[in-house]
């Protein structure tokens, strides 16, 4: 029983899926509406590759694939008979067209040209009596709208030929003749009556020539010898008056080749390398409301009722490579024109290029801004770097000129005392019956003596104290050192108020150097002035400084020993630090402003302890001009070679 009921229940479920497949299959699917093909007839005015005929076909066919959602077979049929001039020529045509729609029947036809619309309005009867037809290309006069049925609908266009000639004259002025080129066919005389009857307006202003009669061989003739101020309007060119047809572009490019003058045409299916340009018929816009009604019609609209208003004019359109070629201005073109086929500028073909450039030279730019910024920040504070080196010198100097107040004093009372000794000697001997002349002047001769000797004090520590700015000069060392001996001397720092003994070894060649006197003679200063500190605590009997030039190759050197008990080891290399002193009220900045000073004249400056104890303060600093003659013959001398070698007294130099 299990068995039987899901046999009968499998018989059922076959049954219904049966019913289900034959109702489905009664009734057609979307998706084979989909895929049913459609064939649509093209029915030329003259041929496949006639202007501008040819170029509205192409178009149409182009957006009839693009628009329909159907597969298209779409067949092309020539009507060559529109450029016969026979009487009959269409009765074999008409019977080949017959044989084609019984076989094969059209979904649509087409009508390219006022020909072809013309000859489906007069045979529709018996050979389109149901197939529905658009009728494009088609200018409005010569629409037949007595002959029109349910199954056609017309996309017309509007010819505005005063248009034409008004861009004309707005382009070129000056102009005083047009010259007409039109075809002999049926269609293009039609065509030659009507621009005689429009364009009569402008005879008072302009002379017409017609050569519709002439063979295009001789227009091309005549074309090439126009007068100035001449135009040319290219209607048509189908076929001419010797009966040759002109297929594609060729007649128009022929014209083209030996023209003298500008060539404008309506519609801009000849645009496009001949044709100045202008306001013009568009075949895109055409072929695209062409293609949109075909696709209506073919889902089931009635033709009849589609109703399409005139194609006018399109905006404007120039061939910027002719407007330079006749010399016509931008400026002349009607206000929103488009201009075509303009050479690519610069900034066009190297617009990435010339960005990357422009991006380069501003980051170029903007670096190099910086680093002039920056500079002028680095010179300001080098300036004001020296400004407070300089204030910090002079600190230093007056520090120091303090330390020799009483050694100034002293200096100065001597001869300021023997003045006024000799003063009252001379006051004596005046008083005398019989002064003695010879010793009055022996006694003038010292006052003398000794008011330069004072003034000398003076002048040296005025130059020593004064305030200067940093002045680079060619100056000898050996001259720096030798004013600032005589000027400790001279101030009895050393042998009155110290007890030290001061000694030089001067070397006999001069070290010519650039730098500040004043500057590199405090730096000399505050050496001496250290070495004799350092000695205080030594016997008198022991004090001894030291100071020598030498040269070494490019380089001056000098050396400031003195007998003391050196540097300690640890601190060597903190002396020329700021504020390190060992002094119990000293500030720390002598030697790091001497270091300072020596840098700032390219030049170096460090200490050696000296093995026996003392200290080796040592400078050098480049010369400024090189040996040469005699001088380089004395520094050859091996009793010189090495001048700041340390004497036996004094023992070997322990380096750090």
């Amino acid at each position: 029983m299990a068995h039987r009921s899901v046999t009968c229940g499998c018989w059922k479920t076959w049954f219904v899926t049966i019913c289900i497949c034959a109702a489905l299959s009664a009734f057609p699917t979307s998706s084979g509406r989909t895929a049913e093909t459609k064939r649509i007839l093209l029915l030329h005015s003259f041929g496949l590759d006639f202007r501008p005929w040819g170029e509205y076909s192409k178009a149409i066919r182009s957006e009839l694939n693009r628009q329909s959602p159907w597969p298209l077979d779409i067949k092309d049929q020539l009507l060559t008979t529109a450029r016969s001039t026979d009487e009959n020529p269409e009765p074999p045509f008409i019977d080949y067209l017959n044989a084609l729609e019984v076989k094969h029947p059209s979904d649509l036809i087409i009508g390219i040209g006022g020909p072809a619309a013309n000859f489906i309005q007069r045979h529709r009867d018996h050979l389109f009596p149901a197939t529905p037809a658009v009728l494009t290309a088609l200018e409005q006069r010569r629409v037949r709208s007595e002959a029109l049925t349910k199954n056609d609908t017309v996309i017309p266009v509007v010819v505005n030929y005063r248009v034409v000639f008004d861009n004309i004259l707005r382009l070129l002025p000056n102009t005083k003749q047009v010259v007409v080129i039109n075809g002999a066919s049926p269609n293009e005389k039609f065509w030659r009556g009507e621009l005689g009857w429009e364009l009569k307006p402008y005879e008072d202003r302009l002379k017409l020539l017609y050569f519709d009669d002439t063979p295009f061989e001789t227009i091309l003739k005549k074309a090439s010898t126009l007068p100035p101020n001449s135009a040319i309007f290219w209607h048509l060119m189908n076929v001419d008056a010797a009966g040759v047809a002109y297929e594609g572009d060729s007649g128009l490019k022929k014209l083209f080749a030996v023209a003298n003058t500008p060539i404008f045409s309506y519609d801009d299916g000849f645009f496009g390398g001949e044709v100045v340009g202008g306001p013009m018929h568009s075949v895109l816009e055409s072929s695209e409301k062409t293609a949109a009604i075909a696709v209506r019609i073919l889902s089931g609209e009635t033709a009849g009722d589609i109703k399409t208003p005139p194609v006018l004019f399109a905006t404007p359109k120039y061939d910027w490579r002719l407007l330079q070629r006749w010399g016509i201005s931008e400026s002349r073109l009607p206000p929103g024109s488009a201009v075509y086929f303009r050479d690519p500028s610069a900034w066009d073909k190297y617009r990435s290029e010339i960005m990357a450039v422009c991006a380069l030279f501003l980051l170029q730019g903007a670096m190099i801004f910086g680093l002039l910024l920056e500079r002028r920040r680095r010179q300001f504070a080098e300036v004001q770097s020296r400004q407070r080196m300089s204030e910090l010198a002079r600190i230093n100097r007056l520090s120091t000129a303090g330390e020799l107040t009483a050694s100034i004093a002293h200096e100065i009372n001597q001869p300021l005392g023997a003045i006024q000794a000799n003063a009252e000697t001379m006051e004596l001997i005046l008083k005398s019956s019989s002064p003695d002349i010879d010793e009055m002047k022996e006694i003038v001769a010292d006052i003398r003596h000794d008011q330069s000797r004072a003034s000398e004090v003076i002048r040296r520590l005025r130059s020593l104290l004064r305030k200067t700015p940093f002045e680079v000069r060619d100056i000898d060392l050996n001259d720096i050192v030798r004013e600032t001996e005589e000027l400790v001397s001279a101030l009895s720092a050393i042998g009155v108020a110290r007890q030290v003994d001061l000694r030089n070894s001067i070397t006999p060649l001069p070290l010519p150097i650039r730098g500040d006197r004043i500057q590199l003679q405090q730096v000399i200063l505050n050496l001496i002035m250290n070495a004799v500190d350092a000695m205080s605590d030594i016997p008198s009997a022991e004090r001894k400084v030291t100071i020598r030039t030498a040269r070494d190759e490019d380089l001056a050197e000098i050396s400031i020993l003195d007998a003391g008990p050196g540097i300690p080891r640890d601190k060597i290399k903190e002396v020329f630090e700021p504020f390190f002193t060992t002094k119990a009220e000293g500030m720390g900045m002598g030697l790091s402003i001497a270091r300072t000073i020596i840098e700032a004249h390219d030049g170096r400056i460090w200490v050696e302890n000296h093995v026996g104890g003392g200290a080796d303060f040592r400078i050098q600093l480049p010369l400024s001009q090189p040996l040469s003659g005699s001088s380089a013959a004395l520094w050859d001398n091996s009793a010189i070679r090495h001048p700041l070698i340390a004497p036996d007294d004094l023992g070997p130099i322990e380096k750090y």
